[in-house]
């Protein structure tokens, strides 16, 4: 599954820096996740690293987005293969 953050964001800009896969954006009020770039930091860490540095506690898994551990080291290998095309 991807993350998501809940209302009790305090736009601390801890999350942003960290994701490895650039989907956290500042949204129209707080910080938000991007599914379609969230992998839970699989391919990159152990952790995801939004949750790790969150001050708050405010990324749980996102149930509208629900992926197993294969899927989202596909996405990450897609994510990957993108970027080394773009440059």
């Amino acid at each position: 599954m991807s993350l998501y953050i809940t209302d009790e964001c305090i736009n601390c800009d801890v999350c942003e820096p960290v994701c490895p896969n650039e989907a956290i954006y500042m949204g129209e009020l707080i910080y938000e996740i991007h599914p379609d770039l969230c992998t839970e930091c699989v391919g990159h860490y152990d952790k995801p690293q939004c949750q790790i540095f969150c001050p708050v506690d405010c990324i749980p898994l996102d149930p509208n987005h629900v992926e197993t551990q294969d899927q989202l080291m596909e996405k990450y290998k897609n994510l990957i293969a993108q970027k080394s095309t773009s440059n």
